[in-house]
Formats: structure tokens, sequence, C-alpha cells
């Protein structure tokens, strides 16, 4: 009985993943959930979804030959919709956890997150020792917090309630740096300028693109067109435009 059941289960299996590479063979369209309130990685402006995220998803399915269709949905939802099979694929600044992968797939890392530290152009900090004994501004009840009073104990935290005030600090002299969230930090440098990120990051958290984990396939055909736009120097032009160096 059990050997009978086990091959029926495996049978499932197979008719459910051979039915999820039809459609996906069959379409020409790529269903994206996002929830666009996180810039740089994806947002509303001008009425259009842009950012980040949305460009690289947009030359992934170039790549395949396919299009794409945003499906708007809160953050919390994405995986939950994702196992639903609402949509395809759920590309939002998702980062990959063993957590998240035990219910979806997830492609290769398309980009590294996580905590840097931004200072004022021109500024003598380098590196992340030069922080040691200086001023950082960081917002209260973040990871910032916790990691500089972990990993920094010489760091002067000057803490904020929002980010803004972190570069506002920055910005008049009152820190000599301030330690945020990659997104937060480039986004800033983006639309307002006059600081500039250090190269070495304090912690590295990967983003990942999540797949239905029966359609394996698009997985392999996502990290495929990933490694092609990576060799043809498409990949790092979206980088470039989204993540100035200063």
């Amino acid at each position: 009985m059990n050997f009978r059941r086990t091959v029926l289960k495996t049978a499932v299996v197979a008719m459910a993943l051979g039915a999820g590479a039809a459609a996906f063979a069959q379409s020409n369209v790529l269903r994206v959930a996002t929830d666009a309130t996180f810039p740089p990685m994806e947002f509303v402006e001008n009425g259009k979804k842009t950012g980040f995220d949305v460009e690289l998803v947009e030359a992934v399915a170039a790549k395949m030959g396919k299009k794409v269709e945003w499906v708007d949905i809160d953050f919390k939802g994405l995986v939950p919709g994702l196992i639903a099979k609402r949509y395809d694929m759920a590309v939002s600044a998702i980062y990959i956890t063993e957590e998240r992968k035990k219910v979806v797939d997830f492609t290769q890392p398309y980009y590294a997150g996580g905590l840097v530290a931004m200072v004022k152009d021109g500024s003598s900090i380098a590196k992340l020792t030069d922080l040691n004994g200086k001023k950082v501004s960081v917002q209260v009840g973040t990871k910032s917090v916790g990691f500089l009073t972990e990993h920094y104990p010489k760091v002067q935290r000057v803490e904020v309630e929002k980010n803004q005030e972190m570069f506002n600090l920055v910005d008049i002299g009152r820190a000599d740096a301030a330690v945020t969230g990659k997104p937060a930090a480039f986004q800033y440098i983006r639309t307002r300028g006059g600081m500039k990120v250090l190269p070495e990051q304090l912690t590295t958290e990967e983003y990942g693109m999540a797949i239905r984990k029966d359609m394996p396939e698009l997985t392999v055909a996502v990290n495929k067109a990933l490694e092609q736009l990576k060799a043809d120097g498409g990949y790092q032009a979206i980088v470039n435009k989204w993540f100035p160096t200063k």
C-alpha cells in the first residue's frame, strides 16, 4: 500500500510539473509580482513602474523572448501569492533565506543588499575601520544600531528617528557618516548627491527572484538570461544606472 501511494504521489507531482512546463512554453507573457514602493529597487514614477528590479526583470524577459505583465501586491503577500499560482515570479528586493527556500525556488542571487556606510564627498573616511571614534548616524530600531554596537563599539552612534535625518546630519557636519540599507543609500545619491557609499559593505544579504516550485524550467531559463546579460554588459549597465558609486 505504501509503495502504491508513493508511485501515485510521484505520478501526480510529475503531471503537475509537466503542466507547469507546458504553460510556460506556450505563453509569451511572464507574470511577475512586485510591491513597487521601495526605491530604487521598484517604485512608481510619473505613473510608470521603474527601478533596478523592474529594468532587470524586463531585460531578462526580453532575453527569453517574453513580455512582462506586472502584478501589484503588498510585500507580505508576494510569497503566498506565488505559492497560490497567482503569478509566475515575485521580484521585489526579496532576500534569499532558508525559510523562503522551503516553499519557493530562487534564481541565482542577482544583487547583494545589506548595510553600507555613507560619507560626504571629499571625506577622509575611506574604509570601515576609519569609522572608529567617529560620529555615525543611525535610525533607531534598525539593524544598523545593533550591528554597530556589537562590531564597532568605538563608534559614537547618533540615533535619529528617520533615514532623512541621518543624511541631514552628515550633510551639515554633525555626523561623520551614516549607516543604512544599501537601496536607501543609493536612492539618496541618485536623487540628492553630495555623498558617497564606501566600497566595503558592513553586511551582505543577497536578493533573488522567487519562482514557483512547479516551474523549474522557468528558474533555468531566468538564470540563463541573467548570465547572458552579465556577459554582454547589459546587467552592469543597469547596476551603474541605479547604484552609482557617487
